[in-house]
């Protein structure tokens, strides 16, 4: 699996991404600087990792969204082309145009940064191949505008089309608001558009890939799409 992750400035998790990708795939990703128009030829993923784009100014991902190599990305996915957005990757893409809604500040107004639980709610697409529908693991977040935001109408859109992939909840699965961390609508942590190539989420489940940090519950994402891609060749 060749992949590209974005990097712009103020970024600060394109590293740890870039070892959870080296470690589950075999192949270092290709680090691809925001002024650049085209991804290397042969990429099956792109990834917008999390961070501080830009210092977060006027809105997150607000001015990443408009970076020169976001229009070599919409291609990419217009042509159906993976593309994983995490935490500021998630508020780019959405800036973007990519996915729908808005991430907001969290409900507590506060920076949250600890282990979470999600409901994973689908087993058949290419971002969730590695676990079972209903499955809860257990990964990081930090953010402090992780709020995902959107009117009634898309919200039920998004789960009558079966496009919210990750959700917050409970250790034994439950959802409801004593585990929505920040308030995201209908507990929504992850969504993908309606062609299903494209899945922003605020938890970082790169960052559970290795026992020696605890948890290994983020193997499946990756593991998943090299078994997609792998199956696709």
């Amino acid at each position: 699996m060749n992949s590209a992750i974005l990097v712009f400035p103020g970024i600060n998790r394109e590293r740890d991404m870039a070892r959870a990708l080296t470690l589950i795939t075999g192949h270092a990703p290709a680090m691809v600087w925001h002024a650049e128009t085209e991804l290397p030829p042969g990429t099956d993923l792109v990834v917008l990792p999390g961070g501080f784009s830009y210092g977060d100014y006027l809105r997150c991902g607000a001015i990443a969204a408009r970076a020169p190599v976001m229009d070599a990305v919409h291609r990419f996915a217009e042509g159906g082309g993976l593309v994983l957005g995490v935490c500021n990757g998630f508020q780019i893409l959405c800036e973007a145009g990519l996915l729908p809604g808005v991430l907001m500040r969290n409900a507590g107004l506060k920076f949250i940064c600890r282990d979470v639980h999600l409901r994973v709610e689908r087993s058949d697409t290419p971002f969730t191949r590695g676990y079972n529908a209903g499955q809860v693991i257990r990964v990081p977040v930090a953010h402090g505008e992780g709020n995902f935001v959107a009117d009634d109408d898309t919200v039920r859109r998004l789960e009558g089309e079966g496009r919210v992939l990750y959700r917050y909840c409970s250790a034994t699965g439950e959802v409801a608001d004593d585990h929505n961390i920040n308030g995201a609508a209908a507990s929504i942590a992850g969504i993908v558009n309606a062609r299903g190539n494209v899945l922003g989420m605020m938890p970082h489940p790169e960052n559970h890939v290795e026992a020696v940090m605890g948890p290994t519950d983020g193997r499946g994402l990756f593991a998943g799409l090299v078994d997609h891609l792998g199956r696709a060749a």
